[in-house]
């Protein structure tokens, strides 16, 4: 009954990831594609986390740790992106 329930939620972030890839290419604005790709980074966090809970193991509690934080750093970058123009800022004085 269990691994049911589980199924069930890795087919629904299945399409809840599918809807935000469309969001990505289909997008109005660019904003719009950066929140659907923060989304699928959470998603995917979540799918692996229930994978984790179905194969019974922490084998994959590293991987949620690394694609957390590459998808933290992402968002953030494209956020300073659209808001500025460029991610890194470099004030040379001569």
């Amino acid at each position: 009954m269990f691994q049911i329930f589980l199924s069930g939620c890795l087919f629904f972030l299945l399409l809840s990831i599918l809807a935000a890839l469309y969001r990505v290419v289909k997008g109005p604005s660019m904003p719009d594609r950066v929140m659907a790709l923060d989304n699928i980074g959470v998603n995917l966090l979540a799918g692996i986390a229930i994978l984790s809970i179905f194969l019974r193991t922490y084998a994959f509690f590293d991987i949620i740790l690394l694609i957390g934080i590459l998808s933290f750093v992402g968002t953030i970058a494209f956020a300073r992106f659209l808001e500025r123009g460029v991610v890194i800022e470099r004030n040379r004085i001569h």
